[in-house]
């Protein structure tokens, strides 16, 4: 009997954009059912390769500096160790195209790096979301039928949190490079008590970089529930799938709560586009405002979801969310 296949996978991060490559990571193991299966990624989505089932391996990726002489090395005879027979760049860095360029002798490599074998050069790779961009890539390699991973096997508890349906999350925070990304605190204040007004419980997640602006949103509705802090990443999957809604910034976050068929309303500024950099998923809509999202009202907001039928609960049609 031959020996396997044996693949990497590379996805180094960030947050949404390794979230938009799960969907394409089930198809890579759908189309190489047999295959030895490694995903190189960073510590912070370690848990994520390994809980999802894709893979055989998980490497964590220690990003090495340039002035690293000795971690180039060690990373070199890792990959060139395992002798990968394809590689599958979901990464498409700079960073990557050095890992190409470490290879001796080269595998197969999907992805953007000069000399891959199944290389995408496409404007058009750019043009929309990561999730599109990897869909034209590994079409080059034959991998068709991708599709938006919803996460199903993640696995958690969320009773400890004792929240009673129907409750919005509601997302405050940004990348803490990008805090013109963040809708101001107290316009999520006002949101949040016209939410408990129309039936629903706010619920506020984040981190600590997020912990002031809870706090202001919480004093403003005294009735809103404060989990930052509490939540790890598949806390809050297991919080959207149970969640009436989600709203928030365009940030990591929104990008675990989208897939899951969470109805999701994020908002947008001039920093970033849409078409780009919205979260996937069936139930995702964007609020956006050309300019600073402080010149974006609550009441506009408001009004947004109020058109949409985003409406009290406990109305004659029994629905418990939008």
């Amino acid at each position: 009997m031959s020996d396997p296949e044996k693949i990497l996978v590379i996805k180094l991060g960030a947050l949404g954009d390794f979230v938009q490559a799960l969907g394409p990571m089930a198809a890579i193991r759908a189309h190489h059912p047999d295959a030895d299966i490694t995903l190189l990624t960073t510590e912070p989505y370690v848990s994520f390769g390994t809980a999802c089932g894709y893979f055989n391996h998980v490497w964590t990726d220690t990003r090495p500096r340039f002035h690293n002489p000795a971690g180039w090395l060690s990373l070199r005879k890792r990959l060139n160790d395992a002798k990968f027979d394809r590689v599958y760049d979901l990464q498409n860095s700079d960073r990557t195209g050095l890992y190409f360029k470490l290879l001796r002798p080269k595998p197969e490599w999907v992805g953007i790096a000069k000399g891959a074998s199944h290389r995408n050069i496409s404007p058009e790779r750019t043009a929309g979301p990561a999730f599109d961009g990897h869909i034209q890539t590994l079409g080059l390699a034959g991998i068709r039928n991708i599709t938006i991973d919803k996460m199903d096997w993640v696995q958690n508890d969320i009773a400890r949190f004792k929240l009673r349906p129907p409750y919005v999350l509601l997302v405050p925070g940004s990348a803490p490079g990008r805090p013109e990304k963040r809708w101001p605190a107290h316009y999520f204040g006002i949101l949040a008590r016209t939410l408990y007004g129309w039936g629903y419980t706010p619920v506020v997640i984040g981190t600590l970089a997020e912990a002031k602006e809870a706090e202001q949103i919480c004093a403003m509705t005294p009735q809103a529930v404060n989990l930052t802090r509490q939540t790890a990443l598949f806390d809050i999957v297991g919080l959207a799938r149970h969640a009436a809604a989600a709203i928030g910034n365009d940030t990591g976050p929104m990008h675990l709560i989208a897939p899951t068929g969470c109805p999701s309303y994020v908002l947008f500024s001039k920093y970033s586009t849409p078409s780009r950099h919205a979260p996937c998923g069936d139930k995702v809509q964007t609020i956006s405002h050309q300019d600073e999202l402080e010149k974006l009202s609550p009441e506009e907001v408001i009004e947004y979801l109020h058109v949409r039928d985003f409406r009290a609960p406990n109305q004659d049609s029994g629905d418990s969310g939008v």
